[in-house]
Formats: C-alpha cells, sequence, structure tokens
C-alpha cells in the first residue's frame, strides 16, 4: 500500500511507536542485536526480488543495487555489534570524593539514554542503505529508538516490500508492535515532524526539503533535534606540485568520480581547482565519456537541467565539454571557470549540481587556494591532490578542515566507507547538525541524550553505570 497516509492511520502508528518505546529503551543494549540480525538476514533473503524491484523504479541497475544492499545488511550488522559493545552508551562514574579541589564532590554517573520515536525521511539516490532500512533505522533502532520511515515518492513500491520484509522480521522475533513502520506523501511527512510523538528527525536530501522541514522541527513548541543532510560540492584543491607530476590522471580520476552514479551522490566532486600554468583544461574533453547517463526520476532530471542552465549562464563561466540531453539521459558536462571570478560570486559558482556537471576552476597563482578555501561553505568532503612536500598543504588542510567533515588527501570522496572513524556531516548547509554523522558507528549518537545520576542507590542505577557493570561494557571511573 503506497497511497499518501492520512492522518488517522499517521496517529495509529505514532502511538504503536510511542508504546513501543516503552518495552524497547528499556531492553538492555546488547538484547536488541539479535532485531537487528534478524532485520540483516531477512533483508539478504529478500534481495533478489528487492534490488529487480528497485531497478524497476530507480533505473540505478541490478549491480550497483546489489552493492547497496550488502552496504545495507552490513551496516545493521556493525549496529548490532556496536549496541553488543555498549561503548557507545558512554558510562562514565565519578565516585564521591571529599577532597575534590572544588568542594566535595558527590557521588556522579553519566549515560547515554534513547530519545524517542525518531522519523526518517528515506533518499532517492540510495534507495537501500539510505532508505527504509538504511542507516538511520539501523542506527536508531540499535539506540534504543522505534522507527517510522517517510518513504521516498521515488521508489514507493520498494519501500513497501523492504518495509513488509523488516516487520515481518520483527515480528518473528518478538519485537514490540509498532517498533517500526513506514508511512507515504509530503503531508504525511510534515504532519510526522510536528507531531510531539516524533521526538527526532533524520534526512537526507536537498537543501531546500531539508532546510524546510529543519525549520519545521525547530519551530515546535517543543523543537526537536532535526539530523539534515543537505547537500555539498566537495571541491578538490590542486597543488602546482601535484599537477605537474600527474596532472593527466588527476583529471582523469576527477571524471571517474564526479560521474559514478550519474553525479548522484552527495558526495560527488563538484569543483576541482587546478594551476592555470599546467594547461590541465586541455587534458578534459579526451577524459569525459559522451555516453547518456540515466538520472534518477523526472524531477531529477528537470531539476539537473535548470540548475546546469543557470551555471553554466553565469557570468566567466565557460563551456569545456557540452553534455548532451537525449532522451536517454544527459551525457557529462564541465565547466570552466577562473578562481577570479569564483571569489567574486562565490554564492552562485560554488554550489551543489545534482547530476553529471563538474566546474573546473583556474588559478594564477597557488595562494589562491587559501583564498577559495577561505570563501567556501559547510561542506561533507573536501579533498586535496598534493605532495608531501607542497609547503602550502598544513595550511590549506587547516581551512579545509574547519568547512568540511572530511578531509582527503590524493583521494576521492564518492567513497564513503561505513566504519568506527568515518565523519559524514560537515558544517551547514552540508548538514543541519555538524557535530555529527550519518554514516559509521557515531551516527548512533544523534538519537541518545546525556543523563546523570547524582547519589541514586545501586540498585536503582541504570546497569552500565552500578560498580558491578553486570553489562559488561566500558566505563570510565575515577
Amino acid at each position: 500500500m503506497t497511497d499518501p497516509t492520512d492522518a488517522q492511520v499517521l496517529a495509529r502508528k505514532l502511538d504503536a511507536a510511542t508504546a513501543a518505546f516503552e518495552r524497547w529503551s528499556r531492553l538492555q543494549p546488547a538484547d536488541r542485536a539479535p532485531f537487528l540480525e534478524a532485520i540483516a538476514s531477512a533483508l539478504e533473503e529478500a534481495a533478489p526480488k528487492l534490488v529487480a524491484l528497485a531497478d524497476e523504479e530507480t533505473s540505478l541497475g541490478e549491480p550497483r543495487l546489489r552493492n547497496e544492499t550488502v552496504r545495507t545488511v552490513f551496516q545493521l550488522r556493525l549496529f548490532a555489534e556496536t549496541a553488543t559493545r555498549g561503548e557507545y552508551l558512554g558510562a562514565t562514574i565519578d565516585r564521591a570524593d571529599p577532597a575534590w579541589p572544588m568542594g566535595p564532590r558527590p557521588d556522579l554517573r553519566r549515560v547515554l539514554e534513547p530519545l524517542g520515536p525518531v522519523l526518517v525521511f528515506a533518499a532517492s539516490n540510495f534507495p537501500f542503505a539510505f532508505s527504509v532500512a538504511g542507516g538511520d533505522t539501523a542506527s536508531a533502532l540499535a539506540a534504543g529508538c522505534p522507527v517510522v520511515v517517510k518513504a521516498h515518492s521515488g521508489h514507493p513500491r520498494l519501500s513497501a516490500a523492504t518495509a513488509e520484509v523488516v516487520q515481518r522480521a520483527l515480528r518473528s522475533s518478538g519485537a514490540p508492535e509498532g517498533l517500526f513502520d513506514v508511512v507515504f506523501g509530503t503531508e504525511a511527512g510534515r504532519a510526522a515532524i510536528v507531531d510531539p510523538r516524533v521526538r527526532a528527525g533524520a534526512f537526507t536530501g536537498s537543501t531546500e526539503a531539508g532546510r524546510a522541514l529543519f525549520d519545521l522541527a525547530a519551530g515546535r513548541p517543543e523543537p526537536i533535534p532535526f539530523f539534515g543532510e543537505l547537500g555539498s560540492v566537495n571541491p578538490v584543491f590542486v597543488t602546482e606540485a601535484a599537477a605537474g607530476r600527474r596532472g593527466p590522471a588527476i583529471v582523469s580520476e576527477f571524471v571517474g568520480s564526479f560521474t559514478l552514479g550519474a553525479g548522484q551522490f552527495c558526495t560527488k566532486p563538484g569543483i576541482l581547482l587546478v594551476p592555470a600554468s599546467a594547461e590541465l583544461v586541455d587534458e578534459v574533453p579526451g577524459a569525459v565519456p559522451g555516453a547518456p547517463l540515466t538520472l534518477l526520476n523526472e524531477r531529477i532530471r528537470t531539476s539537473y537541467a535548470s540548475a546546469l542552465r543557470e551555471l553554466r549562464d553565469t557570468a566567466g563561466v565557460r563551456v569545456l565539454v557540452s553534455g548532451g540531453h537525449d532522451g536517454a539521459g544527459p551525457s557529462p558536462t564541465v565547466l570552466c571557470t577562473t578562481s577570479a571570478d569564483l571569489l567574486r560570486d562565490p554564492d552562485t559558482l560554488i554550489r551543489e549540481v545534482f547530476g553529471p556537471t563538474a566546474l573546473v576552476v583556474e588559478y594564477a597563482r597557488e595562494s589562491e587556494l587559501l583564498d577559495v578555501a577561505r570563501a567556501i561553505d559547510g561542506q561533507l568532503t573536501a579533498s586535496v591532490q598534493g605532495e608531501d612536500d607542497d609547503t602550502i598543504a598544513p595550511e590549506l588542510i587547516r581551512l579545509l578542515a574547519a568547512r568540511a567533515g572530511r578531509v582527503l588527501w590524493n583521494q576521492w570522496p564518492t567513497g564513503v566507507s561505513v566504519t568506527y572513524a568515518q565523519q559524514h556531516g560537515g558544517p551547514y548547509p552540508a548538514t543541519t547538525a555538524p557535530a555529527t554523522t550519518s554514516v559509521g558507528t557515531g551516527a548512533i549518537h544523534r538519537f541518545l541524550r546525556p543523563v546523570a545520576y547524582q547519589g541514586v542507590p545501586q540498585h536503582l542505577l541504570p546497569p552500565a553505570l552500578r560498580d558491578a557493570n553486570p553489562l559488561g561494557v566500558p566505563q570510565r571511573v575515577t
């Protein structure tokens, strides 16, 4: 059933999620892990059917979609492991100390506890890994929070089918009713984000939609945290030494990265800064494939054409490679400008174009890399193609670290590994919550809040804070 969810049905689902929170949040973290494992196994079993359905709705191709299901299953199992280890709880114990330098210290114990039902807005470009059973869902469930997913309109049948797989796995494992559900339609999503039963929101999508939802979440009588990933240009800075030693290879790798997935990755490198003296723009036309690329849907095709036209028609921009727009989809486009023009109009030229377009920026002096680094706004990633003896590198990396969630050296940003140290976030407008990540085990912290217990008897403390440590979780004790 993919019809828009009406107000009465939405209310029932949110009531059920609220009731499920009472049971789910009281489970010890390790006891949630088998449920995540059950979802992972069910998705593995259903993968052939789901992949075929996803290909019908997104045209992303079965090889890419099969890889994405592997990532989705891995995320679920990684968060099952994270919950079992319990390190994320941050259990901290300060025992009473009458000689504490600031005066007698009471017994204080601090731990992270789940927020409540989470509303997840699924993404269009990753119909598995950032969608119904994706990283937001996995991390929220592991944290102890029920999940209601607002399905994306780009793949409604897949969303419904995936939700059925998840619900069946949870039901057969004895999970609380209402622990996981899905709703459809823009109005249902807008109504849910302002509903008092929802305690946090997570979003991956456009800046416009994400900002609108963020404003709704912040404008509630009781505001809630909203973790939105909104968009990024992901600039790449090429030093003079790197351009001189391996310029053609850098251009070739850049083209491969910005055209990957038809340029529909949030980490697509949209700007490449190169020294004019290296004449690397001459290498670009021969490196860019001319074959048409398939975009996700008609809405994205229309938005892409509009954004490309606006960027192409900006003063100071010229066309290096003019991509076609036949019935099969657009072929890649590469535009060119100078760092001087970019710095004169950064708001127009430093902008995300979701699709297979990139902007090459030529600089006259290497110091202009620092000027551009100071001018860019918040980014998911920023990359440097450099050499170990580059004298500009320390200052450039320092500036980029202040503006991006992930800084790369001689690598490309389109791969986002699901790991313990991953940071997929950044200052606004890349995200609405720059202190958090939506990829990697750190994502669990979005759906938790700290609670300190002062002078509470051992038997009334959460198990993670007791001296006996019955859960065996890491504790910091002073």
